[in-house]
């Protein structure tokens, strides 16, 4: 058992470095396509002129927002367990599949005009197409910004009209937030795992105006945006709510309960005390994933920390 939930743990940490290079800022992603879409204004902030046709996204979050935007553009998709049963993508070609790198026979057969990848986990496939002559773009969605930013540049390189996702975008958050419960979120056990400010998960906590009680903490961990927890930290913390993380193969919520509460610490945090511990999708929470799992990780946020702070 043991051995299994250290596996579990090693897997969601990778995909935890996956979700962080899934991810350009605003003030990154411009550039990046002038660069690599029209490469006759490598210092331009402007869309690309030529209009794009032909869509291959190595991220499920740019496959889902490009097929928003017009379905007939997407020509090739990394494999997600996202889009197992979406009938969108039921013909589309995989060019990956899980955290294997893409093949790019399959890509160059496709013959895209595009090829999106993930800044930090596709930069050497990205390299290789680039070479080959094939327009390029990396993204990095580490806030909300990023990713209005990011549907806005994707919709001027194909010529579509943005406005109606970004309007979309806008239903997810609360209106007037008010200042909810302090919390921790909890993406891994061994070794334990938050979010502060600078990652997706914690960038919207803050939209709910969530009290991250590990927002401003800075700390060794290798992954961007995630600061590593001793159980001593978590005791002193003390949050009133708990929100852990389901890890991306989707084991079960009682196995993830059962695992956290054989540490010394659990039961004497108000949060346990008191029930205020939930269970979140990593899809939406810690890798935004798609947009379906984006507004569902933020109907759970308004259901139980709002539900939590009129109890």
């Amino acid at each position: 058992m043991h051995r299994r939930w250290l596996l579990s743990a090693l897997a969601l940490l990778l995909s935890i470095v996956l979700a962080a290079c899934t991810t350009a800022t605003t003030q990154q992603l411009q550039p990046k396509v002038a660069d690599s879409v029209d490469r006759a204004n490598t210092n331009s902030q402007e869309s690309p002129k030529k209009e794009v046709k032909r869509v291959v996204a190595l991220t499920s979050l740019s496959a889902d927002i490009i097929s928003q935007l017009d379905q007939t553009k997407i020509v090739g998709i990394t494999g997600s367990r996202l889009f197992k049963d979406d009938p969108r993508f039921k013909d589309i070609p995989r060019v990956s599949e899980g955290q294997n790198p893409p093949n790019l026979e399959k890509i160059v057969v496709l013959k895209p005009d595009l090829v999106i990848g993930a800044e930090g986990f596709s930069d050497v496939p990205i390299q290789k197409l680039k070479q080959l002559g094939i327009s390029t773009l990396l993204t990095k969605v580490n806030k909300w910004e990023s990713l209005t930013e990011l549907t806005t540049t994707l919709a001027q390189s194909i010529g579509a009209d943005p406005q109606s996702l970004l309007n979309r975008y806008k239903t997810f958050l609360p209106d007037n937030p008010n200042q909810s419960p302090s919390a921790l979120v909890l993406v891994s056990r061994q070794p334990i795992l938050a979010p502060n400010k600078n990652s997706w998960a914690g960038d919207l906590l803050g939209k709910f105006q969530v009290k991250n009680l590990a927002a401003e903490l800075q700390g060794k961990s290798s992954i961007g945006g995630y600061i590593t927890l001793s159980a001593e930290k978590v005791l002193e913390a003390n949050p009133e709510v708990i929100i852990l993380v389901n890890p991306p193969q989707g084991n079960s919520q009682a196995a993830l309960l059962n695992s956290f509460k054989k540490e010394a610490f659990w039961k004497q945090l108000e949060a346990t005390k008191n029930n205020r511990v939930y269970v979140f999708d990593y899809f939406g929470l810690v890798n935004p994933g798609s947009i379906n799992a984006i507004e569902k990780a933020c109907q759970q946020l308004k259901q139980d920390l709002f539900a939590v702070e009129k109890t």
